[in-house]
């Protein structure tokens, strides 16, 4: 019997790397602990103080964790297409065709993390230097024979590569290892399946889970290009009962595009409801501000850092996913929105880009954006080109942008000088001590539009409701106390004006707006 070996080294991809020289005789053995992308150890919470509310949902969704005990070992591969697999013990294989190695360990560390959040547990891994992947079996054969020998070995039930397979190299490296084979586009999925919590996130999930699906439909011998009815080889029942001629693989294909559509339609008639809050805030001019970032890079404990707004927040890979909008106020009192959204993490699939561009809406009609990286990641970089990339797509590199390198408690000051050098007007921030919160509201509220326009108003005394919009939307530069009402002289953005215009006692002058 091959026993396991435990490596002592705790970094996941070496021990990766260490299988690749092991032999039959030596698999190295995954040690138990969460993935470097992960945090690696739970922060204490002396400095928490309740910020982050009661937290409920988070006993909700460990409600729904996978019993490791629970076997899902396949002795047949074709038991896969009949059978829901629960994922739970996996090996992780990767290739890198460009790059350099610490790219392919960053890129196999985020693998493990995303496995680990799907409710996985990682067992070991391999990775493997190609020019090209392998067309058949993405690795080659010598390696999938190997990863065949692991598989076996440590009683694993599903491999995971880190890249979106064909439907081809699928099957055919099924057939090798025996056990299911899924991607990572297939493993994001699967996370965003449990944590989408409203109905147009179920819906958008769904959505791409069945774009994701439809090419890669397929069957056991000839049950799914068997065409119904008909009295061909005596299968029939005779003149009456010939079928449509469909087979059964384009009868599903039919019914998943009537799902598709339906699901589109869902989502579009979502648009309306969201478009008029959206117009709702715009009307009242309150500025927008939208938190986006990587994934696990603490958006969430911004929000509630700021806001006390209660949002999930734990050590997981998107672990919230709806759209969350809280108001703040800077300290000179002007009213604004914080919106929490969904995390991008690297290659994201482009079927959940799509699904969730309404979602992501939030983000082009934003004031400010304040975009929130992980200063603990080992490469915090390619966070940065991640999310600017998504922020392109979505048509907003025109807005302001303000860096926050979130957990500033877990770097060093060396970690700190290589930060700077990315992007020196960084805000250094950890939401679990506080530090440099105030320093990020004070800059928030620097990038904010101002208003422009000077009035002076004589507002009689029962429109104390004018006088409070002045205070919370605009600027209110002096105040007196006349017999007839308030006159006030005050700064007014465009959106406001027009309700002003029977109290105006002067005419409207444009002055520049303040430079941010």
């Amino acid at each position: 019997m091959i026993e396991p070996v435990e490596t002592p080294d705790d970094d996941v991809v070496a021990r990766v790397l260490a299988s690749a020289d092991s032999k039959a005789a030596g698999y190295s053995l995954f040690r138990s602990g969460s993935a470097q992308a992960l945090d690696a150890e739970p922060r204490a919470d002396e400095h928490d103080d309740g910020h982050d509310g009661a937290q409920l949902d988070r006993e909700d969704r460990n409600a729904l964790r996978r019993v490791p005990s629970l076997s899902t070992e396949l002795e047949d591969v074709t038991e896969v297409e009949y059978r829901q697999l629960r994922l739970e013990n996996v090996i992780l294989i990767g290739l890198y065709t460009q790059g350099t190695v610490a790219d392919a360990e960053n890129s196999m560390r985020e693998l493990a993390a995303l496995a680990e959040t799907a409710g996985a547990t990682v067992l070991d891994g391999l990775m493997q230097r190609r020019a090209t992947p392998d067309t058949s079996t993405y690795l080659g054969k010598g390696k999938a024979q190997e990863l065949a020998g692991i598989v076996k070995a440590l009683g694993a039930d599903t491999v995971i590569a880190d890249t979106e397979l064909a439907p081809s190299q699928r099957r055919a490296l099924e057939d090798v290892v025996k056990v299911k084979v899924i991607d990572r586009t297939a493993t994001i999925l699967d996370i965003f399946s449990q944590h989408a919590k409203s109905r147009e996130g179920k819906a958008q999930v769904e959505l791409a889970q069945l774009e994701y699906l439809l090419p890669r439909l397929r069957g056991w011998g000839d049950s799914m290009s068997r065409q119904a009815g008909g009295q061909v080889g005596g299968t029939g029942a005779g003149m009456g009962s010939r079928g449509p001629g469909e087979t059964k693989i384009e009868l599903d294909r039919r019914r998943i595009h009537t799902r598709m559509s339906r699901l589109r339609k869902q989502i579009l008639a979502m648009k309306p409801a969201r478009e008029a809050k959206r117009a709702n805030r715009k009307r009242n001019a309150v500025p927008s501000v939208a938190i986006v970032g990587y994934t696990n890079a603490g958006k969430s404990s911004l929000l509630n850092r700021i806001t006390r707004a209660g949002v999930l927040v734990e050590n997981s890979l998107f672990a919230t996913l709806d759209a969350t909008v809280r108001k703040s106020t800077t300290s000179d009192g002007r009213l604004y929105t914080l919106t929490d959204t969904v995390g991008f993490v690297r290659n994201l699939p482009h079927q959940l880009v799509e699904a969730f561009r309404s979602t992501l809406e939030e983000v082009a009609d934003a004031d400010v954006i304040v975009h929130v990286v992980d200063a603990s990641h080992p490469d915090p970089a390619s966070q940065l080109a991640t999310v600017r990339e998504v922020i392109g797509e979505v048509g907003a590199r025109e807005i302001p942008e303000l860096v926050v390198f979130n957990k500033s408690d877990l770097v060093t000051d060396d970690d700190r000088l290589v930060l700077r050098g990315l992007w020196p007007k960084g805000i250094f921030v950890s939401t679990r001590t506080g530090e440099g919160v105030d320093e990020v509201l004070a800059a928030i509220a620097g990038l904010l539009p101002r208003p422009s326009i000077e009035l002076d108003l004589l507002i009689p005394y029962e429109r104390g409701d004018l006088i409070a919009m002045l205070h919370a939307q605009g600027t209110v530069l002096t105040t007196d106390y006349a017999e007839t009402g308030t006159r006030v002289r005050a700064l007014v953005t465009t959106e406001i004006q027009s309700q002003f215009a029977p109290f105006a006692v002067a005419p409207a002058a444009a002055v520049p707006a303040v430079a941010s």
